[in-house]
């Protein structure tokens, strides 16, 4: 097809999009205009365009490619850009550096095929279609969770799928650290957390990696939010620091199984002193507004044998042990917020986490009404929506994943954080929404690619631009598909995988 007539299908769709005649190319003469503030993005589209199109884009006074800052253009938000594209120049505004690296993803989409390579690509024309594009997201938190925890993913890994996340203008990483299977990130004050905690299924990041992950992230435009699982999910912790749990002088090892360990932190003061230390590291090493500190599937049965924490319910006149949860993640997250920093948390009911939480939903919508209702931010995580490690199709050949259902690409699709029968009030405190993948039964990068993708595309779409029109998506998605093939994101499930029955 000539190039004037390929179609211009972008992910996710853009808030306005209009197609003029001609085209722009970038050529060994073209030169990149930055005014002052806009010199990362310059950056980042050399970055993005060196590797296949060798073109050197220097800075220049007199550059066809303007890229500029213009705090006036207050409708654009905080992450919104405006793209005008002519035969002869490229002007790309925004508001706010983010505006900017979403703009520049744009360009990249407009490119052709091969701009996307690693490898140098000859005799390629490096041109993109005339166009006036003005693209504002719909919503401010547009996430991807990755569980490191259960099987260790290199960081290599982890840069490279941040940059799928930026091609796609989903603006949050959030790294799944710890659990009950898994330490991933060192604290100096506690080492044996990674030297007990980091053993089984892979190891752990240095501080300098996680450093380095979160300087690429902010380049692209995303954040990396830390979680630390506290006070479930922490079988790790107790296998490193047995003290801590609720039975004194009892010895475990880090949990070798899935599911929900009944093994929990106890509430004493040594325990609120670790959680403390844990997170003044966490938040030394993440500039994240957010630290999200898990709260969810905490069995409560220990609490009610331990004589400390019995002793804890009465101290603090508590209705009885199960109190305790609330207890716990109150004196967490004020300690987070005292710090300037904002606590996240897992919701199980929608008001089962203080006031000071930001909560994300994960077991049913009506959660995060209930949240909202209650004067809480909140951030749709509904399973039956937003789980990547569910199957994707009911083929014989999909690999294993949590059983009882299958979350295909539209069901994500349909994903709608702010429905439209929730009161106005309710919906404007929804920050956004964002997909899980636990792993689980994923123990390689190219098979956390494939449950990613082109799911995250579908979810991508929906934050950003609102959804909504399925037919157009899936239109859409033919050419995109061509997108991600070449930057060799499988399209086909992995040959080695995990039984369904296999354990730790």
């Amino acid at each position: 097809m000539p190039l004037s007539r390929r179609p211009i299908d972008l992910v996710p769709r853009p808030t306005q999009l209009t197609v003029m005649n001609g085209r722009f190319t970038f050529d060994d003469r073209t030169a990149v205009r930055a005014a002052p503030g806009a010199e990362p993005a310059a950056a980042l589209l050399r970055t993005l365009l060196a590797p296949a199109t060798g073109l050197p884009l220097p800075l220049a006074a007199d550059g066809r490619v303007v890229i500029a800052l213009d705090a006036g253009l207050t409708g654009l938000g905080a992450e919104g850009y405006g793209l005008t594209v002519g035969a002869d120049a490229v002007l790309l505004r925004a508001a706010r550096p983010e505006g900017l690296v979403h703009g520049v993803q744009t360009i990249r989409q407009l490119l052709p095929l091969e701009a996307l390579s690693g490898n140098p690509v000859r005799g390629t024309p490096w041109s993109v279609p005339c166009v006036q594009i003005t693209d504002v997201p719909r919503f401010a938190w547009r996430g991807a969770m990755l569980d490191v925890a259960r099987h260790f993913q290199p960081v290599s890994f982890l840069r490279r799928f941040t940059d799928l996340l930026a091609l796609h203008k989903l603006n949050v990483l959030h790294l799944h650290l710890t659990d009950d299977q898994g330490w991933r990130m060192p604290i100096a004050a506690r080492p044996k957390l990674t030297e007990v905690g980091g053993t089984p299924h892979g190891g752990a990041y240095t501080r300098q990696e996680l450093a380095g992950l979160i300087e690429h992230a902010a380049a692209r435009g995303i954040t990396v939010v830390p979680e630390i699982e506290m006070p479930g999910h922490a079988r790790a912790a107790l296998a490193a620091y047995p003290h801590l749990g609720n039975r004194p002088g009892r010895q475990l090892e880090v949990w070798r199984r899935w599911g929900v360990c009944d093994t929990v932190l106890g509430v004493h003061d040594e325990v609120l002193d670790f959680c403390r230390t844990v997170l003044d590291e966490v938040m030394d090493t993440f500039p994240s507004p957010y630290v999200h500190l898990g709260g969810e599937e905490c069995p409560t049965a220990e609490w009610h044998q331990s004589p400390a924490a019995l002793a804890r319910v009465a101290e603090q006149g508590l209705e009885g042990p199960d109190a305790l949860h609330g207890w716990f993640m109150g004196r967490m997250g004020e300690f987070v917020a005292e710090r300037g920093r904002r606590p996240l948390g897992w919701t199980e009911t929608g008001v089962d986490l203080p006031d000071t939480f930001t909560v994300l939903p994960w077991r049913d919508q009506r959660h995060g009404l209930a949240a909202a209702r209650g004067g809480r931010q909140v951030i749709m995580a509904p399973y039956r929506s937003t789980y990547l490690d569910y199957p994707q199709s009911a083929r014989p050949g999909e690999p294993p994943g949590q059983p009882g259902q299958v979350v295909d690409l539209r069901t994500v699709y349909a994903t709608e954080p702010a429905p439209a029968h929730w009161d106005p009030e309710a919906a404007a405190r929804v920050l956004g929404t964002q997909a899980q993948l636990w792993t689980e039964y994923v123990t390689t990068p190219a098979h956390a690619e494939y449950l990613a993708f082109p799911r995250l595309c579908a979810l991508a779409d929906t934050a950003w631009s609102g959804g909504h029109d399925w037919p157009g998506f899936q239109a859409r998605m033919h050419r995109h598909r061509a997108r991600l093939d070449a930057l060799r994101v499988p399209d086909r499930p992995p040959v080695h995988h995990p039984s369904r029955e296999d354990s730790p």
